[in-house]
């Protein structure tokens, strides 16, 4: 092995990832979570797919789900056998029930609850660090988030209950949250949908943790056309808030002004929040998959927009027995 990758193999146990590596493969956290999302601009259709492979001493197992709009179709489970390589971006579950890499993810939990997407024209991270910036380097955080696909198509198809749905060249947001589990409390966006198709905004904010140390934080992703804004402490000013109604965030730095107004319409998809240690899901993540969103960027790059086919997340970790 040469020096670089096991320097490399070293510090992604850490949890961290060094300038120009690939956050996808797995660190070998706590728990590993995976998520695409697939929005279908002409129907009207918002598809979710997520993963989270979770280490224990017993075996590792998955938290999986398949969630949609409209319809307010959810169907989660617990799946054995879950791995996620170390090495590339693949990761699999229940022998074979969920399957994933750079080219497509698969979940079959029943006759009536599969999803098979293949994707193409991928939009991928172009910058050094991850999408949480200089955090994405900063080793033994709680938590490290990356939004690796900011556009591109997704095909295939979806059954959805008594109802199947084919996609066809969908716009397709994907990212990889991991680390000691969730945390205590967390918000969440992503959009497509906009007046043109190469604009792609998502945000995240929580609770960040490194040891005894705990702080609020939050950072924002705009992609316009070629162009991809990143806000992100410590060099920018992010404040974000979000009470389940209306999530709203303001940024500012690297010469740009971004607002993002989040408004929830109708009730939310409960989706499953993985527990690690303990071997079992919590319903405390609540998600819009179609929710109205404004987005406002000022800088040398000018963009004002709007959508109903945003997601909108909040979520809070059950307190510790």
């Amino acid at each position: 092995m040469r020096t670089w990758d096991l320097l490399d193999q070293l510090y992604r146990r850490t949890g961290a990832t060094l300038p120009l590596g690939d956050p996808r493969p797995s660190h070998g956290a706590e728990m590993e979570g995976y998520f695409w999302r697939a929005t279908d601009v002409a129907s009207r259709r918002v598809l979710v797919v997520l993963c989270g492979v979770n280490r224990h001493p017993a075996g590792d197992w998955a938290t999986v789900a398949i969630a949609a709009e409209p319809g307010g179709f959810v169907r989660s489970a617990v799946l054995p056998g879950a791995y996620a390589a170390t090495d590339r971006f693949r990761v699999t579950a229940g022998d074979g029930a969920f399957t994933a890499d750079a080219g497509g993810v698969a979940l079959d939990l029943g006759a009536d609850a599969r999803v098979e997407l293949s994707l193409h024209r991928p939009v991928g991270w172009p910058r050094a660090l991850g999408g949480g910036g200089v955090f994405s380097a900063v080793p033994f955080l709680g938590q490290y988030w990356h939004p690796h696909l900011l556009g591109g198509g997704a095909s295939g198809s979806a059954r959805l209950g008594e109802v199947t749905w084919t996609i066809r060249d969908a716009e397709v947001y994907a990212e990889k949250n991991w680390g000691a589990g969730f945390p205590e409390r967390w918000w969440w966006g992503q959009a497509h949908g906009f007046d043109r198709p190469d604009v792609c905004v998502a945000f995240s904010g929580g609770v960040l943790t490194a040891g005894p140390v705990a702080a609020t934080v939050g950072g924002v992703v705009v992609r316009i056309g070629a162009h991809l804004i990143r806000l992100t402490p410590p060099w920018s000013r992010v404040r974000s808030q979000a009470d389940g109604q209306r999530w709203q965030v303001d940024a500012r730095g690297a010469g740009y002004r971004i607002r993002v107004v989040g408004t929830a319409t109708g009730p939310p998809h409960v989706l499953p929040v993985p527990l690690p240690a303990e071997r079992h899901n919590v319903d405390t993540d609540l998600e819009h998959l179609a929710a109205r969103l404004s987005l406002e960027v000022d800088g040398r790059i000018r963009y004002r927009g709007e959508t109903n086919l945003a997601g909108l997340e909040i979520g809070h970790r059950p307190p510790t027995p």
